[in-house]
């Protein structure tokens, strides 16, 4: 008796390339579920070139149709802020301030942000040339914890509410949110803002701790909390996308 074998059909690529006066785009395919139509988008947190697809789109059809949005993309992708690496020379805001990457040393020792003799705010960084990056995001990270968590405590207290866990990530779809249960999660980016940024957003989650929505009760819990949110609300609008070119 013959047995039938199943034939395995090829995966689908997860990227296509769209090619524009002599570049080429890397474009992210992705399929959903809840997808009408084909749609593109650039990201200007990551730059990413995104590809969304119903589920039942052609492949070709979906290649076609970014290979004919070819001068959009390059425009966008143009349109990108530069990518600031953290070497040693790059400039970074901490608090709002610039600061520059000072590789001082390649003995251990703490990353630390400090003054020049020259009054230039540095961030200093020791140890091997290979981890500067690491190091300098590492302490970034732990700043922004330090600082959310202090005014994360600060205004749970004023509500008289406790979150039950609070967590520094990248996040790139949202600055801040709060889960069900209590959970308050940030992006330590919100370190390179200006502190009023970051004490906002503190307060905008605490507030889900007494209203999970964004009603005018949760609003006027906000102002209790931050009496003229706006102004940093506002900066963030305008200003939180380039938080992201850094690193």
């Amino acid at each position: 008796m013959r047995v039938a074998l199943l034939r395995r059909s090829a995966p689908e690529p997860t990227h296509v390339t769209v090619i524009h006066a002599g570049t080429c785009y890397p474009v992210c395919v992705r399929r959903r579920a809840a997808a009408r139509r084909i749609t593109l988008r650039v990201s200007s947190a990551t730059g990413e070139i995104v590809l969304t697809l119903p589920e039942r789109t052609d492949l070709a059809a979906a290649q076609r149709f970014a290979d004919s949005h070819g001068a959009w993309i390059a425009a966008r992708v143009a349109k990108l802020p530069e990518r600031v690496a953290f070497v040693p020379g790059a400039v970074v805001p901490l608090r709002g301030v610039p600061h520059r990457i000072l590789h001082w040393s390649t003995a251990p020792g703490a990353t630390v942000a400090t003054t020049e003799p020259d009054g230039t705010p540095v961030i200093a960084v020791s140890g091997g040339l290979p981890h500067v990056a690491r190091r300098v995001r590492d302490f970034l990270e732990a700043e922004a914890r330090r600082d959310l968590s202090a005014a994360v405590a600060r205004h749970a207290g004023a509500l008289g509410r406790s979150p039950k866990r609070l967590t520094v990530r990248d996040t790139r779809s949202r600055w801040g949110s709060c889960s069900a249960a209590g959970h308050l999660n940030f992006s330590w980016r919100l370190i390179m803002a200006p502190p009023a940024v970051l004490d906002y957003l503190a307060a905008h989650e605490v507030a889900h701790l007494a209203e999970m929505n964004h009603s005018d009760r949760f609003w006027r819990v906000v102002a209790g909390l931050y009496p003229g949110y706006e102004e940093p609300e506002g900066w963030l609008k305008r200003h939180g996308t380039e938080l992201h070119r850094y690193g």
